[in-house]
């Protein structure tokens, strides 16, 4: 039976319009969390990613300490164990789909983790909830990885120089001097990254995470109309991520005008 759009079938959906209100919440929620986590975990990325840890690095002498001019021996005193974990973990995170690393997650991993049951604000179950916020972040956060990377890469290797002959320690100067500038520059790409959050999280209601899309499935389940839900979804994501991009907007630009004075 073909689909066609009734405005009559939009007064189907007013009962459940609260389904839409708690939809909304739980994608700011999962939203807002998703880039926390992604953020911690790009972070440490990153700085694997950019570490200079090679235990083997003694096998790439000769017997008089000098460096050998290649060979086997050579190539395996430069591995960095970090950076070959980092990287395989981005690589894989961004070379699978979404929806297979939320399923490994919530089937997998907390299949076997039994996490408390009951409902944060009275309705969000958070046995499916974390999973999906614990499997997006762990996603966002092989995108963000080189995104903050980059941020930090962009900063003048002079100012590590000048906090070295401060006293700084490398921590101190990635605390204090990298990171401080390194953020303004990403911050815009990490906004961004929360309106891409905001449309992904749509895929967790395959795990019965209450969302705006769980919402439309209760809706078509109950009054067997499909596309009038969807509009109404369309309409809630748009109101959710355009005003987000273009408040993102006006702060790039904000920004922008101080870096140019």
């Amino acid at each position: 039976m073909e689909q066609f759009i009734q405005l009559e079938n939009f007064s189907k959906i007013i009962p459940y319009a609260q389904l839409f209100r708690q939809g909304m919440l739980v994608t700011i929620l999962l939203s807002l969390f998703t880039v926390v986590i992604g953020f911690c975990i790009a972070l440490v990325l990153a700085l694997m990613r950019m570490s200079n840890v090679c235990p083997l690095r003694s096998l790439g002498l000769d017997q008089n300490g000098h460096l050998r001019e290649g060979g086997f021996l050579v190539l395996v005193s430069k591995f960095n164990p970090l950076s070959f974990i980092a990287t395989a973990y981005v690589e894989i995170l961004r070379s699978t789909p979404v929806i297979v690393q939320i399923f490994i997650i919530y089937y997998g991993v907390f299949g076997l983790i039994r996490l408390p049951s009951f409902q944060m604000f009275g309705f969000i179950k958070f046995d499916r909830f974390f999973p999906g916020v614990v499997a997006l972040g762990m996603n966002s956060g092989a995108y963000l990885c080189e995104i903050i990377r980059a941020g930090i890469q962009s900063i003048d290797g002079g100012q590590t120089e000048a906090a070295r002959s401060l006293g700084l320690s490398q921590a101190q100067n990635l605390r204090y001097i990298i990171l401080p500038q390194a953020l303004k520059n990403i911050l815009p790409a990490i906004a961004n990254e929360f309106v891409v959050i905001i449309k992904e999280s749509a895929i967790t209601y395959t795990i019965g995470v209450q969302d705006i899309m769980s919402a439309v499935n209760a809706v078509k389940g109950a009054t067997f109309v499909i596309v009038e839900p969807l509009l109404v979804a369309t309409a809630v994501y748009f109101c959710l991520c355009f005003p987000t991009s273009k408040i993102i907007a006006y702060f790039e630009r904000r920004m922008s005008h101080g870096d140019k004075r």
